[in-house]
């Protein structure tokens, strides 16, 4: 629900201002299959064995690796926000949009490292049917999102830079929350603290999470593509918005 929301404020900045959030949220998507969904979808997998052969210490410990391995994942991919101007001059895309798009794009990097707890720790709180502490999270951050939102886009008129703050306050709300939860007593079972053996046999996790990420790839980046590919043509910024609104 928040990224269909950040969706929609990014699309009536698209008519206000101009198409530039297309590129960083292409480029988001581009590695929101990779790294976040595809790869803690292992975790999932990991999680729903150990609870049922009723081994609860290892989901602590899953847990734990999962959060090693995406955040050097994620450290890999961070260069592509980084420079992402210059790869989208290579690719052919025009001076004026890429401007503003490695701007938001760094905005950007903040929100993809949020994906990192938010995934794991609702992957592994789903294996143990705790769904309620995510969909109260989630209740209130789409609340927030909304107040903040208005307030910072609409009320003071910050534009872009309203947009990206309250995604990102948005999305690390629910992580502090859920970390808590985790932590603090609300899985006794399955956290039993952290632990070294969260170093041990790394890879296995970390293949089983490219193959689970690739295969999410696949299914994702079509219309990211798609959207790369508009920038190249004649009259992008009204190809921009039609996409956008598909």
């Amino acid at each position: 629900m928040r990224e269909q929301f950040s969706e929609i404020l990014n699309l009536k900045l698209h008519f206000e201002e101009s198409e530039e959030p297309s590129y960083p949220s292409s480029l988001d998507h581009l590695s929101f299959g990779l790294m976040p969904l595809g790869m803690a979808s292992a975790l999932e997998t990991l999680c729903g064995q150990a609870y049922g052969a009723k081994q609860y210490h290892m989901l602590g410990i899953y847990l734990q690796r999962s959060w090693i391995v995406l955040t050097f994942c994620a450290i890999c991919i961070t260069p592509v926000y980084i420079f992402s101007g210059p790869i989208l001059l290579a690719l052919g895309q025009q001076e004026h949009i890429v401007r503003e798009a490695r701007i938001i794009a760094l905005w950007v990097i903040g929100v993809y490292f949020s994906f990192v707890p938010s995934f794991t720790c609702q992957m592994f709180l789903q294996a143990q049917s705790k769904n309620k502490i995510i969909a109260y999270v989630a209740a209130v951050s789409l609340g927030v999102h909304l107040l903040l939102s208005w307030l910072l886009v609409v009320y003071f008129d910050f534009g872009i830079t309203g947009a990206m703050t309250s995604m990102l306050v948005v999305f690390w709300l629910p992580n502090i929350a859920q970390l808590l939860f985790v932590t603090c007593g609300g899985c006794r079972d399955t956290w039993m603290g952290f632990s070294w053996l969260a170093f041990k046999d790394l890879w296995p996790v970390l293949r089983l999470s490219l193959s689970s990420g690739g295969m999410v790839c696949l299914e994702l980046w079509y219309n990211t593509i798609l959207v790369l590919l508009t920038g190249g043509l004649k009259n992008a910024e009204v190809a921009l918005d039609a996409l956008s609104i598909w």
